[in-house]
């Protein structure tokens, strides 16, 4: 079995996302609940194909221990403000930024340049801003759009819960309809609002790079004229160019 330089894990609030990668690609990731994320699952995917380094973006601390247990002796690299990067940070509390922030800038500043903003969809969607320099510069938190949808559904006693799609029409003809083309077309204008006020305050004329990733990226992004790609696997790029950077391990 040949070794792996790197596992790369990505762990967010509802879901974790693992792929084993060399220093120059990632291999097909899989997609798997964060509450399954265990470090018996862990030790499993390393009994399969073995990695020299294990490099982390978490976001619920309590998963940590987890991964540390499974990793057993070999190096493990933890995302963080202090982590070398290919950019600089110019934020006030460093330490508060999330991990797959710092990832997708990383990611965004190697693979498309500068400036540059990630849109990220995930529990709560992400706008995250890299200037020319570059530098991490800051960013923006929204409602996710699956927490806004299925707030309706909590709260209301006659709105139904919704699968997302693209709809058909702005005006519904059914309640689901209606909840749709609210639900999309109104994340779309959210979207595009957020990303106007960030090119007027910070960059003007200039040409900005604009990449989303994430679990709506293909379904709401890729409609969006400002949109330059939709990236699945922008979080773990950004994860594999950090193995490289900080990793001590040599290939062989």
């Amino acid at each position: 079995m040949k070794q792996a330089e790197f596992l790369l894990i990505d762990v967010s609030n509802s879901f974790t996302k693992l792929a084993f990668a060399s220093r120059s690609r990632i291999r097909k990731p899989r997609r798997i609940s964060t509450g399954q994320l265990t470090s018996s699952s862990l030790a499993h995917w390393l009994r399969r194909r073995d990695a020299r380094s294990v490099v982390v973006s978490s976001v619920v601390p309590q998963k940590n221990r987890a991964i540390a247990h499974a990793a057993a002796g070999r190096e493990v690299i933890s995302l963080s403000a202090r982590s070398k990067l290919n950019l600089r940070i110019e934020y006030p509390r460093p330490a508060t930024i999330g991990a797959d922030r710092l990832a997708n800038a990383v990611a965004v500043k190697e693979l498309y340049g500068t400036p540059a903003i990630v849109i990220d969809f995930g529990t709560a969607v992400t706008f995250d801003i890299v200037s020319e320099t570059p530098a991490y510069i800051g960013g923006v938190i929204a409602p996710g759009l699956e927490a806004m949808t299925g707030f309706l559904y909590d709260r209301t006693a006659l709105l139904p819960r919704i699968s997302l799609r693209e709809p058909r029409s702005a005006i519904g003809k059914t309640t689901r309809e209606a909840m749709l083309a609210g639900a999309v077309f109104g994340y779309r204008g959210l979207l595009r609002e957020i990303l106007q006020r960030i090119v007027a305050e910070e960059f003007g004329r200039k040409h900005v790079h604009v990449i989303a990733t994430g679990g709506y990226a293909s379904l709401v992004a890729a409609q969006l004229a400002e949109v330059q790609a939709v990236h699945e696997n922008l979080t773990l790029e950004g994860l594999r160019i950090i193995g490289c950077l900080n990793s001590r391990q040599q290939s062989s």
